[in-house]
């Protein structure tokens, strides 16, 4: 496992965009049905709030193995998104969604140290934001804090699923494969996060501003800006990617 240099973080980025270029309206057609799926999901009972956290490790896999295929020259299918449930790595895929689910929980329960607990009972739900009383002005100190809580469970689990699924590596050996790759290729990983810090949050809050700003009309701006969101966001998810290829290599058992 080599060290990889700061600008490998950027070409990551290049590579994730030139592979939704060979296929945008299969992987849209993909990222719609999979929000359709999250969204249904959501609306079941008490089981609704956990299931799109517990699912997420499985589902992330459909978007990984479209990025295969595209590689291979085949097309992306809407069965993709099944890909994890025909996969032997399920029921790990399914306990890393458990612990993916508590250590976003542990989280944003730790930002009540610094907040006394507002962004918890908005992100619970037992406050809105525009309810009388509500510190709003802590909130971005409090998501800071939550992110930095969460930044070591998240090097785990970053390549986790995918080499739980493709290498047949246990929970949590892939937990720790996983961190190990992420800490040994921090400076890539930090020029990645930071090149998308500036084109998936910089860039389209400087183009809301200049759009509200020429057209003065709130719906049509986020009508204009919303198919931007979801072909940055399919960007994103095919560069998550290469960042696995680069470190790993080329998936044997895709």
């Amino acid at each position: 496992m080599q060290r990889l240099p700061a600008s490998a973080g950027i070409d990551w980025i290049r590579q994730g965009l030139a592979l939704f270029r060979r296929q945008p309206a299969e992987l849209s057609m993909l990222f719609l049905l999979y929000m359709l799926l999250m969204f249904s999901l959501s609306l079941i009972p008490l089981a609704g709030q956990v299931l799109p956290l517990l699912l997420m490790p499985a589902f992330s896999m459909a978007f990984m193995q479209a990025c295969v295929d595209i590689e291979a020259g085949r097309k992306v299918r809407p069965g993709l998104l099944l890909t994890a449930f025909r996969s032997p790595a399920l029921g790990t895929l399914l306990r890393l969604g458990s612990l993916y689910m508590l250590a976003a929980i542990l989280a944003v329960a730790m930002s009540s140290l610094v907040d006394g607990g507002t962004f918890w009972k908005l992100m619970s739900g037992q406050v809105k934001p525009d309810d009388e009383g509500v510190a709003v002005g802590s909130l971005p100190f409090a998501m800071v804090f939550s992110a930095l809580v969460y930044l070591p469970f998240a090097m785990g689990f970053w390549h986790a699923a995918p080499l739980a699924t493709w290498q047949r590596m246990g929970l949590f050996k892939s937990l720790f494969y996983s961190s190990f790759a992420v800490r040994r290729c921090g400076k890539a990983f930090l020029t990645y996060t930071l090149g998308w810090i500036v084109v998936g949050v910089a860039a389209p809050a400087v183009l809301s501003a200049l759009l509200g700003l020429l057209l003065g009309k709130t719906l049509v701006t986020v009508m204009l800006l919303m198919p931007l969101s979801v072909i940055l966001t399919l960007v994103m998810y095919c560069s998550f990617y290469p960042t696995y290829t680069a470190i790993f290599g080329q998936p044997e058992q895709a």
